[in-house]
């Protein structure tokens, strides 16, 4: 899925979907936020987030004040409308990297087909991949064939608990030594889901 379309002419962007996604996520949580902060929590230089921000703004999803930035009922019925939701969870089996972070993508389980398509998204923007999980035959896979309850029985509980994932779902876990990456990965593989 594109967010944002990247100009015909002119400089390319020093951002991409994943940024401006998490840029909205980060403001749905009701804080008004500055634009360096909101950079520094996205992981885009400032000159980049301007122009998320005059983008979001022009689309009605954001609204800025001099108290900062803060998202609007357009901005959150946009991101309550994707098929995606981001879970904070920690995997011990099969996630490499410092950092994770996990991406539940709704609906999308039958586009799932051995998950190194969404990995090598995760290592095209600077992660150490994804790892991702399905329910396969009621069981909880890694694909293509890696076990999680029979393999790692305490990930796949702690993983059907906190996520809620069913059949038709897909969870992807991004992992890098840095945080701004594991987000940036499993965002980015998750849009690619639809």
């Amino acid at each position: 899925m594109k967010i944002i379309e990247e100009p015909q002419f002119g400089p390319m962007f020093r951002f991409n979907d994943a940024n401006v996604y998490w840029a909205l996520y980060v403001l749905s949580t009701g804080k008004s936020m500055g634009r360096k902060r909101l950079a520094a929590e996205v992981g885009v230089g400032e000159g980049s987030m301007r122009r998320i921000i005059d983008t979001l703004k022009e689309w009605d999803f954001i609204l800025i004040r001099q108290t900062g930035i803060t998202i609007t009922k357009a901005g959150l019925d946009f991101l309550k409308n994707l098929p995606m939701r981001p879970v904070d969870i920690t995997v011990s089996e099969g996630v490499v990297g410092e950092y994770q972070q996990a991406v539940l993508v709704l609906g999308a389980a039958g586009k799932i087909k051995n998950g190194m398509e969404q990995r090598d998204i995760g290592v095209r923007v600077g992660a150490d991949g994804c790892t991702t999980f399905v329910i396969r035959d009621g069981n909880l896979m890694m694909p293509p064939d890696w076990n999680m309850d029979e393999n790692s029985p305490e990930d796949a509980k702690m993983i059907r608990e906190k996520t809620g994932i069913t059949a038709s779902d897909v969870l992807i876990v991004g992992g890098s030594n840095s945080k701004v990456n594991a987000i940036e990965a499993a965002v980015s593989a998750a849009l690619e889901l639809f």
